[in-house]
């Protein structure tokens, strides 16, 4: 598990030798008997894709699973067809396997235990703990009180055991519409967490189900169904948000009037929040609707989905998981800390080969014409193990339009005319001018450069203060990139306090998405969906998994070079 805990002020702590309270009441468990073991589950519902704050709970429970030697089960909270879908199944099944949480053998759907839970409910009824209502939903809320007033008990909840059962059959069998009948739990209208006021369990829906079909026409209330599915399953710690700490008397309460006999402890942990990022499912539905991002997977969400065609990595998303820790209070990261652990992540792993994002051509005056040769280069100098590749060489080159200035400013070192740069790997070259249409725009840049120079190198110990990446015109390959920012105005944002305006719409940076039309050298040829790159002097980018194709690659840039991130100051010092 982690070996870092966030704490209220977001710093993260020293290496720790005490445990995090998850941590702590799973040992005191174990030593006092209560479990002989550690079982944990995800439970989503199928009605969205998954986000970056979901990884956490994947990973958190998983983790757990792994630390203390238990098991890991992945389980569909599917008890609400209204909203749920097969594509939102799948996705997030080969979400968690991307992150690897393996649940082996063990995936379940709440709705595998319908029948188990409408036994349940009709055991509830025959002990006189639930009740067949008439009420509307709006009348049970006006029955239900306030926070400071108590409720008032439902007219039905005198109804015996029998007609209750028989009524609660008639819902079963489809003889009431929807909303006409509910059946509640018989709790306590006076408690002061309005949850236990009575709280629904059971509605009449008259929807096909993903999973069962059109089998049942009634549905078990999320609150009902999850401390069944879990003790069923024989989870012995239920983790979830602090948003159901207020539920849990409930969840307890399900679990003790069922007689379930190794009732499943539910605990606790705050969320995990980004800051200036969209995160919740309505909002990134209707940004999709909307056609303002490429689908759930657009690289400039934060769904898993996105991350991983963005090209993120399981290990960077764990990493910034563990930065972050577990805490019982809520506290927002920056997305520079998640741009951090896919830099550290990839700076050794990834080849860095030369792209050109602005393309202007380059010609060697003194460069024979027709003539090619291949020049060595290390694949990642950080990494030996990566090797090296030849690089093709000739008179034409491509190289970024911002590396050459007519009139440069003072500690400009890049080309201009007069000035001697090195060409990365290749040679010195001296510029001597330009080429421009009848517009002004810069069409060429012309150089000589100096045979003796070969691999970067001066002969005669001269020093040059730039150093300019290119790719070969004969050989390159062209290529689309895409540079991705927020989706967020932060600007905006930050000046109001929230990604909203007050109509409730985001505010959209209209710059969050560039796309480049460049060119790779020849070493990227043949790269495969979510391989991954170091584009000198540009930042990390990965293979798009959706629209790029051999002969017209596309690239999605992860993440750039610069981090605004800086490690807390006890981290930066155990490494």
């Amino acid at each position: 598990m982690s070996e870092l805990d966030n704490r209220t002020d977001g710093e993260v702590m020293e290496e720790k030798t005490s445990r995090n309270f998850i941590e702590q009441i799973i040992d005191r468990d174990l030593a006092e008997g209560v479990y002989e073991t550690v079982h944990t589950r995800f439970p989503p519902e199928p009605n969205g894709y998954l986000h970056i704050g979901h990884a956490k709970a994947i990973l958190t429970n998983y983790l757990l699973a792994q630390q203390y030697g238990g098991k890991f089960n992945m389980r569909f909270d599917d008890t609400n067809p209204t909203k749920e879908d097969i594509e939102f199944v799948e996705s997030i099944k080969a979400d968690v396997q991307w992150l690897g949480a393996d649940w082996e053998d063990r995936l379940f759907y709440a709705s595998d235990y319908f029948g188990q839970m409408y036994e349940a409910a009709v055991k509830l009824i025959k002990k006189g703990k639930a009740y067949v209502s008439d009420l509307t939903a709006e009348q049970i809320r006006e029955y239900r009180g306030s926070f400071t007033e108590p409720g008032r008990e439902d007219p039905g909840s005198g109804r015996s055991v029998e007609e209750n059962l028989r009524l609660f059959e008639e819902m079963k069998e489809g003889k009431y519409a929807d909303g006409e009948k509910v059946l509640r739990a018989r709790i306590d209208m006076s408690s002061p967490n309005i949850n236990m006021r009575d709280p629904v369990i059971y509605r009449v829906a008259h929807m096909s189900h993903h999973n069962t079909g059109d089998a049942w026409c009634i549905y078990p209330m999320y609150d009902f169904a999850h401390p069944i599915e879990d003790a069923i399953e024989g989870i012995t710690h239920s983790i979830c948000t602090l948003e159901f700490e207020d539920h849990r008397p409930l969840y307890d309460w399900v679990v003790r009037e069922l007689e379930y006999p190794h009732p499943p402890r539910q605990i606790e942990q705050a969320k995990m929040y980004l800051k200036n990022v969209v995160t919740g499912k309505r909002y990134i539905k209707r940004l999709v609707l909307d056609g303002k991002v490429d689908g759930w997977d657009d690289p400039r969400l934060v769904s898993i989905a996105a991350l991983r065609r963005r090209g993120f990595t399981p290990q960077s998303i764990r990493r910034f998981v563990e930065m972050c820790g577990v805490s019982k209070a809520h506290s927002v990261a920056d997305y520079a800390a998640l741009e951090y652990c896919i830099r550290e992540d990839l700076k050794t792993q990834a080849p860095r080969y030369m792209a050109v994002l602005d393309p202007v051509r380059l010609v060697i005056d003194n460069y024979p014409e027709g003539q090619t040769e291949l020049l060595s280069a290390v694949n990642n100098p950080e990494n030996e193990e990566l090797g090296g590749r030849e690089i093709p060489f000739g008179r034409e080159l491509y190289i970024e339009r911002e590396d050459f200035m007519e009139e440069p400013p003072r500690k400009y070192f890049r080309m201009f005319p007069g000035n001697e740069v090195r060409l990365m790997n290749a040679y010195f070259v001296t510029c001597t001018g330009c080429e421009k249409d009848e517009s002004g725009n810069i069409t060429a840049i012309h150089c000589t450069y100096d045979p003796a120079s070969r691999g970067g190198n001066s002969p005669d110990g001269r020093k040059v203060k730039g150093t300019i990446h290119w790719v070969a015109a004969h050989a390159a390959i062209p290529a689309e990139i895409r540079l991705y920012e927020n989706l967020i105005d932060e600007e905006k944002a930050n000046e109001q306090g929230s990604i909203y305006d007050e109509s409730g719409e985001l505010y959209l940076n209209p710059h969050s998405l560039t796309i480049k039309q460049g060119f790779l050298e020849p070493a990227f040829a043949g790269a495969q969906a979510y391989e991954r790159f170091q584009f000198v002097r540009q930042g990390f980018f990965c293979v798009d998994v959706r629209d790029s194709t051999p002969e017209r690659p596309v690239f999605n840039r992860i993440v750039s070079l610069k981090s605004s991130f800086a490690l807390p100051r006890q981290e930066a010092s155990a490494q």
